[in-house]
């Protein structure tokens, strides 16, 4: 019979593998630039290279990055050992490698300070400091509590994350804290300013926002000779300054987004107050998003007394140690909707809505006071690319020293990520998630020949990997 159309040519397998190269070469070069050898060698001397381990798990963090069990596999394959000069090992490996590292943690990071600032002579030292909460998936780790959950999980334990980082231009992490879960920031603020101080030159500045402004860490930072600059939560003494502030062309901060503000001159700081149209819509409306629900929560344990029906399950306290009779009485009975969503929404809304205030020992002008503390945003930025980018979550059933390695993992990838951003102008507004993608597409094929020879295939070059694994740039 005559063929009259193509058909597709079956695929023959065979033992070629390919990985993302383009990613172990960029952490094998930052693995020399940080010194990993001189760092992590003394936390491992017999078994396995540890500085291989390190590296090839920092380059699983930033391509495949799932559990350490399927670390192990991929890891074990020939062309990824031979690439991070490895030989076959077991999984309970990189288990043991986590709890010694994990274990000297903070060590590192002082190691990894100190050579952070022999390498780069930075513009200046001022930090940003900022605080997380991760999810634990398990009950082994001791520092898992339950505590205010910014993943809004608040049925599962947590640790809670501290990140010191050189403010803009550099944007480069320097510092990494671990904490119990229900560690709030005024609490964790003293080892995470401790941890970077004595790096940092005199009159440098620590920015940080309310939840750990308090006198007792504003002290710290003077003790330490430098400035400080936070946000203040507000309070009922700051409802007079609300109803005598008023919006002028001599306070104008910003016309176009309707910010004014004024400066109060104490003794020993200065307050920085100020008021946004932008963001008294924005708390207004989410006020109000947040009055609709309370309405329709009330209206659901309302129609379960009418039906005499127990009420849901998420209304209730869920304790089998805890004996407890509910008794519920709405006011919806004698309100209209329009009544009930009235009273709700004054009782949400307390009239502060677009006013903020920042505090500092430093005397700035209302427009550099705003500026600097907008730029800790990029602190927020690095959270968000641990989360998502680099993605160390979930954090599963591990011993507390195997969470903060993994954990130092997650942060050496970062760090290593904005270091290319600094060292690379073309890369500065880049985001992690791009460079990360951008590496992970320069692959290497090992073809396996009849005769047992091996030949390298590279492909899919592209200009920011191309960038960062040239010559010119290996040799800075």
């Amino acid at each position: 019979m005559k063929q009259t159309q193509l058909r597709t040519k079956g695929a023959i397998p065979n033992k070629n593998i390919s990985f993302p190269v383009g990613t172990a070469l960029a952490v094998k070069k930052y693995s020399k630039k940080l010194d990993f050898l001189n760092i992590f060698s003394r936390y491992k001397k017999r078994g396995v290279g540890i500085i291989g381990l390190i590296e090839a798990l920092i380059t699983y963090r930033l391509t495949e990055n799932q559990s350490i069990s399927r670390a192990s596999d991929w890891i074990n394959r020939p062309g990824v050992l031979e690439e991070f000069e490895l030989n076959t090992f077991e999984e309970r490996t990189l288990f043991r490698i986590l709890e010694n590292v994990g274990d000297n943690y903070e060590e590192i990071i002082h190691l990894l300070q100190t050579r952070i600032f022999v390498l780069y002579d930075f513009p200046h030292t001022d930090v940003n400091l900022d605080w997380t909460s991760f999810v634990l998936w398990g009950t082994k780790a001791e520092l898992g509590s339950y505590g205010y959950s910014r993943a809004h999980r608040p049925d599962k334990k947590q640790i809670t994350v501290g990140i010191s980082q050189l403010c803009e231009p550099v944007n480069i992490p320097i510092g990494l804290t671990v904490q119990a879960g229900n560690t709030n920031d005024q609490m964790h603020f003293k080892q995470t300013f401790l941890q970077v101080c004595d790096h940092l030159k005199p009159d440098s500045r620590a920015v940080f926002d309310k939840g750990a402004q308090s006198k007792d860490n504003t002290d710290l930072v003077l003790t330490h000779k430098m400035k400080y600059l936070s946000a203040k939560k507000l309070n009922s003494s700051d409802d007079k300054r609300i109803k005598m502030f008023s919006k002028t062309k001599e306070n104008c901060v910003d016309e176009e987004k309707g910010i004014y503000g004024e400066i109060i001159e104490y003794p020993s700081r200065f307050d920085y107050f100020f008021f946004s149209e932008q963001l008294k819509r924005n708390q207004i409306e989410a006020k109000l998003r947040l009055a609709e629900r309370k309405l329709a929560e009330a209206k659901e344990i309302q129609h379960a007394l009418n039906k005499g029906k127990s009420l849901p399950k998420r209304f209730l306290l869920s304790n089998p140690l805890v004996d407890i009779k509910y008794t519920y009485q709405t006011k919806l009975t004698q309100l209209t909707d329009e009544q009930a969503r009235k009273l709700v929404q004054n009782a949400s809304i307390n009239g502060r809505e677009g006013f903020f205030c920042l505090v500092s020992n430093e005397k700035l002008t209302l427009e550099e006071a705003l500026k600097i503390y907008r730029m800790k945003d990029s602190i927020e930025k690095v959270f968000q690319s641990l989360k998502n980018d680099i993605n160390i979550k979930p954090l599963r059933v591990w011993t507390t020293k195997s969470l903060c390695g993994a954990i130092l993992i997650g942060f050496l990838a970062q760090l290593i990520i904005s270091l290319m951003r600094y060292d690379y102008q073309e890369l500065k507004n880049i985001s992690p998630k791009f460079i990360k993608i951008s590496l992970m597409n320069l692959t290497v094929t090992i073809e396996f020949e009849k005769n047992q020879q091996k030949r390298m295939i590279y492909s899919n070059f592209d200009a920011i990997n191309t960038l960062i694994l040239s010559q010119k740039a290996a040799e800075t």
